[in-house]
């Protein structure tokens, strides 16, 4: 991994990096926030996955994340979202297709199989690449993420229950298989047979019995795509209450989609995942 850029921030370094994905098969660009306590000791990491449209570069400048890292001693890890390049496929007249719109997904149908390797990608070749290479604690780990990144964040842990101490989501894309986004993506990314789409699908998942420790997820009711059918978190809420899934879903008042709502709450989720991650 090769350091392209680094600040000082809340007395620790913000850096960004770039390597060659054998996941991807291609060069990918990632950020990490190394808190000032990494300096003497290693630390445990919260992965920050972003949502559709979105590079590394998003929560790293708009979501204030990087204060409360520094208080709690946790480095945060913001991957990219899709991979990218001229040889790598993708629908310009789409934002939600294609490059910035991997969905956390291992596609299997062409072309885009050949590059749009993210689960892997945020599951295994990352975090064993930053772990190898930065002071930070092998194994000790949470996960969080904003809409297309709450998704995959729930399904990393839920797929993964024993990987990550802890999850928690911004407006997430909670049932994929059922609202439009999902749809338009899973069908070309994944092929025609949905019940390959469900083991991408966080709804699916818990009502298949897959559990983690404990969920937090904040919705705000003037989130657009909440009214638009995209996000279903009542569907999400239903699954965890039959299925018994420990699950806080908490409706904001007047937040919208954005970052502004991300920046509002980052610093309750970080005390969310202090917990687990200090234990």
């Amino acid at each position: 991994m090769k350091e392209i850029e680094t600040i000082k921030e809340f007395g620790g370094y913000l850096n960004r990096y770039t390597h060659e994905s054998s996941s991807c098969q291609c060069e990918m660009t990632f950020s990490v926030y190394l808190p000032p306590q990494s300096r003497d000791d290693k630390v445990p990491t919260l992965y920050w996955l972003s949502g559709l449209t979105c590079t590394d570069d998003n929560a790293r400048t708009k979501a204030g994340a990087q204060r409360y890292a520094a208080e709690h001693g946790i480095a945060i890890v913001f991957p990219d979202t899709s991979p990218r390049g001229e040889q790598v496929a993708d629908e310009p007249e789409r934002y939600d297709l294609g490059q910035g719109a991997g969905f956390y997904v291992n596609a299997t149908r062409s072309p885009w199989s050949v590059h749009y390797q993210m689960y892997d990608y945020v599951i295994n070749e990352l975090p064993a690449l930053v772990e190898a290479n930065l002071p930070l604690l092998p194994g000790v780990k949470s996960v969080s993420g904003h809409s297309m990144g709450g998704h995959g964040a729930l399904i990393c842990a839920l797929k993964n229950p024993d990987m990550f101490r802890s999850v928690s989501a911004f407006a997430p894309i909670v049932n994929p298989i059922n609202c439009g986004w999902g749809k338009g993506c899973f069908g070309l990314y994944l092929g025609d047979d949905e019940s390959a789409w469900q083991a991408y699908d966080a709804t699916c998942l818990v009502n298949n019995g897959a559990k983690v420790r404990d969920i937090l997820i904040d919705q705000g009711e003037a989130d657009e795509f909440l009214h638009e059918g995209q996000l279903l978190p009542e569907n999400f809420n239903a699954a965890c209450e039959a299925q018994g899934q420990s699950c806080t879903i908490r409706r904001q008042p007047g937040y919208d989609h954005s970052y502004h709502f991300i920046a509002s709450f980052i610093g309750e989720h970080f005390e969310f995942h202090a917990k687990y991650l200090k234990a």
